[in-house]
């Protein structure tokens, strides 16, 4: 099996947020199946590996050039729903350029459906991104 299949759910989100840090449209896209659902914070959605990278090299090159995002925390608080069909819940968001922390407007609550593929590893099927709710 190839080194670069990500073997675990925690594998997969860290190396999301590497790609995401990298700018890193390709490597990004990767860790989604070639059918995938990509839902984003404004309701828009991407469908299939190939537009999902598309749409975020985009982005890394212009409005979200700099973004951060971090690394889950581990463990990841997957739900396995079979042993091969993983769901994952996380607040998270992506810190500006220079910031040290997400700023209210930019948390989000995402969700991932991950599943093993042929070769044993694990992919991203589904994302949503919804904004957070700001509390007072």
């Amino acid at each position: 099996m190839p080194a670069s299949v990500p073997m675990s759910v925690e594998d997969v989100l860290t190396r999301l947020a590497a790609a995401w840090n990298d700018s890193d449209a390709t490597a990004y896209a990767d860790l989604f199946t070639d059918d995938a659902s990509y839902v984003m914070f404004n309701g828009a959605v991407a469908r299939g590996r190939a537009a999902i990278e598309d749409g975020h090299r985009v982005l890394f090159a212009g409005p979200l050039r700099g973004f951060r995002m971090e690394s889950p925390a581990a463990p990841v608080p997957a739900r396995y729903l079979r042993p091969d069909v993983a769901h994952v819940v996380l607040e998270g968001g992506t810190r500006p350029p220079g910031g040290d922390e997400v700023p209210a407007d930019r948390a989000s609550v995402v969700s991932f459906l991950l599943v093993r593929d042929d070769d044993g590893g694990w992919r991203i099927a589904a994302f949503q991104n919804t904004r957070a709710q700001v509390r007072s």
